[in-house]
């Protein structure tokens, strides 16, 4: 799927040996759809060429204030008007210090200074220089003035030290323009999102638990904070990053997990309840290791408390969203769910097509019937689930 169709995307590229990374930016932008215009400092052309990048994205790279190509004699102005985003990557040190200072001494930051679309920044430079004390102030400023950042990462650098300051990698700055560039739909709403198994201890070492990934949950955090949502999210044990910019809590059991949302969900719009939370929890878990013996071991087991019925049975609550997944009769037993739980959606899946796969098929189950969505990627199916959420909350 092309994200970025009809997404015009103005990337700066100034003069770190990072600027080498901008080539695979250019191409990853252009696969999702981007129209991808470039315009490069002076000193970036040094690190590569811009025939380069005019390769990469089909489209002229500018470099002048004084390009007699652009109408008006204004490419400051001219490039930056039809533009969605201005992504500057890399970043460096002395570029930052000319925004933060409002210089316009070249095409680049004269553009910056002139564009009415996000600006957005990839810094990279050397470790010393991202933590000196100038860099952080200036870094303070520009935040303050609604610039935007992805990165630094940690790594080691091109001068062979190792610490903060590497550009992040054209992958992952790709997939926040993605993120960046959704909808709205759920601007400044709080919303709280459970992830993951949960784990009930038997002793020290063993213990019982759902099989989970965790990668819806961490799709639909990652979908509500792209649609501009304020997030939490609670989770338990996984492989997984959590998104940029949310709220993150690790739990362990179920009683955790229902701790956690509780100390949340009064301030939340919006609950979903994705995580695998066991049913069952060990009456008296030891806390030493259960050393074999001839003798049967008998273990018995109490019901973990239902999070979702707490939460949806709460006088105040948050929009309530539940996800079914079954091994069999997938809607009849959904349907049967929600009107239990009194909640005015759930998500229902086949668990046996889902666990662990990268991809799913959803059916969103609400007043107004069922909804199937075809197969894509957990985090597409996600968005769609975002949209599905935004509109019902606009009908309330």
């Amino acid at each position: 799927m092309n994200e970025l169709n009809g997404k015009r995307i103005l990337l700066g590229v100034t003069g770190g040996i990072a600027a080498y990374k901008a080539a695979e930016l250019v191409r990853l932008l252009t696969k999702e759809g981007a129209d991808v215009r470039v315009v490069m400092t002076n000193s970036g052309t040094e690190f590569i060429p811009p025939l380069t990048l005019q390769a990469l994205s089909g489209n002229p790279v500018h470099t002048s204030m004084w390009d007699q190509s652009i109408p008006n004699g204004m490419p400051h102005i001219e490039l930056s008007r039809d533009c969605d985003l201005v992504l500057v990557a890399p970043a460096t040190a002395n570029f930052m210090a000319k925004l933060a200072a409002g210089r316009a001494d070249d095409l680049l930051s004269t553009l910056c200074l002139a564009r009415d679309c996000p600006l957005i920044l990839a810094p990279a430079m050397n470790k010393q220089m991202w933590e000196n004390s100038s860099t952080q102030r200036n870094l303070d400023t520009l935040l303050q003035d609604g610039i935007h950042f992805v990165g630094p990462d940690s790594g080691i650098q091109a001068c062979g030290e190792q610490g903060a300051g590497r550009m992040s990698e054209p992958g992952l700055i790709a997939s926040e323009i993605i993120s960046w560039l959704q909808p709205k739909l759920l601007q400044d709403r709080n919303v709280v999102v459970t992830a993951g198994p949960t784990y009930e201890a038997i002793d020290a070492v063993r213990g019982i638990t759902n099989a989970s990934s965790g990668k819806m949950g961490y799709a639909v955090a990652q979908a509500a904070r792209d649609a501009g949502a304020n997030v939490t999210l609670i989770s338990g044990k996984t492989s997984l990053v959590p998104p940029s910019q949310a709220r993150f809590i690790s739990i362990i059991s179920a009683k955790d997990m229902l701790d956690a949302v509780l100390n949340e969900v009064d301030h939340a719009d919006i609950f979903i309840s994705v995580a695998a939370v066991a049913d069952f929890s060990v009456r008296n878990p030891s806390e030493r290791k259960i050393k074999k013996s001839q003798q049967k071991l008998n273990i018995e087991f109490d019901e973990t408390p239902d999070i979702l019925k707490t939460v949806a049975s709460r006088k105040n609550r948050p929009f309530c969203v539940g996800f079914a997944a079954e091994s069999e009769d997938v809607e009849e037993y959904a349907k049967k769910k929600r009107m239990e739980k009194g909640i005015p959606l759930i998500v229902a899946n086949l668990v046996t097509e889902a666990l662990n796969s990268d991809t799913n098929s959803l059916i969103l189950i609400d007043d107004d019937g069922s909804k199937t969505l075809p197969p894509s990627s957990k985090l597409e199916q996600a968005r769609l689930l975002m949209t599905h959420i935004s509109r019902l909350i606009t009908k309330q």
